[in-house]
């Protein structure tokens, strides 16, 4: 056989390798381990839906799923990471529902925005649980009346804690002060479960945060719970009035936790992650971890998250845009 047509021959069948390796890659995928990033710090809302869904997916891809904390400007600095990651599969987010209220505070404050959320593909949503407001267990406040009252007489005066600005758990509080006709002092941490020891701790007064976050803590004794974001009672706190129920109708937020992956991730890569976590959510372990918290699940598959994600930021792009600038 002429030597050319040999080359020729083997040139083919190199290219035709080549192009068949991606197709097999995202059909054998993972090959390696997965790095789930959590845009806060150990102890909140978005930590607590991560560690019990990565320990599932483990379990059903075979592949260590590592959770790394990248906390920082209120989620923004994990979401950014995760956004400009590489769309292969290796990396994905376990985010909470400030992802599109961040980027519209930077716009609001002139600000180019460390990511956007187009940049990101909803997979799962994991739990969607109403903010609480907590209080220490010495604090003077026996009801939300009397901390509102407190307040209007001490403008300014009564610190509350975040997990950054803009973040879930300020927007939540300048939701209800705004309403309220309140004005408090806001002190940002780099994350609910620095807040949390925060409140403990005497530095703040008041902090919301999800139930499963404040849940041991109030059973403990050492915090006490005034109100509920929620349109109903969430039954771990069966006693506990929603804001609507004490008067303030427009007084809503939930802090939802979901996975993401960066946009361009091959479709079998997205599809065998989507089965992942319809498997994990439904894991009785997982379920187990989280009804103990006094979070239950919520699962939705993509097109149903992808529905209320834009639902929901929409809704609080419009709340982000009502309460303006604050500190």
């Amino acid at each position: 056989m002429d030597r050319r047509h040999v080359l020729k021959g083997l040139g083919a069948a190199s290219a035709a390798s080549l192009l068949g390796a991606p197709a097999r890659a995202q059909a054998n995928w993972p090959t390696r381990n997965v790095i789930m990033i959590v845009p806060f710090p150990p102890g909140g809302q978005a930590d607590l839906a991560a560690r019990p869904v990565a320990a599932a997916l483990e379990r059903i891809l075979g592949r260590a799923v590592v959770v790394e904390n990248r906390g920082g400007a209120g989620g923004a600095v994990g979401n950014a990471a995760a956004a400009k990651a590489e769309p292969d599969g290796y990396t994905i987010l376990m985010t909470l529902s400030s992802l599109a209220v961040l980027p519209e505070a930077d716009r609001l404050f002139g600000r180019t925005p460390a990511y956007e959320v187009t940049q990101l593909a909803p997979v799962a949503r994991v739990l969607a649980d109403p903010t609480l407001l907590a209080i220490p267990a010495p604090a003077p406040w026996r009801t939300l009346q009397e901390l509102v009252d407190d307040a209007k007489r001490r403008p300014g005066a009564i610190p509350y804690g975040s997990s950054g600005p803009y973040g879930t758990l300020h927007v939540s509080m300048e939701m209800f002060a705004t309403e309220a006709g309140i004005k408090l002092l806001h002190v940002p941490y780099r994350g609910a479960g620095p807040a949390v020891t925060g409140l403990l701790a005497g530095q703040i007064q008041a902090l919301a945060s999800a139930p499963g976050v404040l849940k041991p803590h109030v059973e403990a004794g050492t915090m006490r719970v005034l109100a509920n974001w929620g349109g109903q009672r969430v039954p771990s706190f069966p006693d506990l009035p929603t804001f609507k129920e004490l008067g303030y109708p427009n007084v809503e937020f939930y802090i939802w936790a979901g996975l993401f992956v960066p946009k361009g991730v091959p479709e079998p890569v997205t599809t065998r992650l989507r089965e992942a976590m319809r498997q994990a959510m439904s894991d009785p372990e997982v379920t187990k971890t989280f009804e103990n918290a006094g979070s239950p699940p919520a699962y939705q598959d993509a097109p149903d998250f992808a529905r209320f994600v834009e639902a929901d930021s929409a809704r609080l792009i419009a709340a982000v845009r009502k309460i303006g600038k604050v500190e």
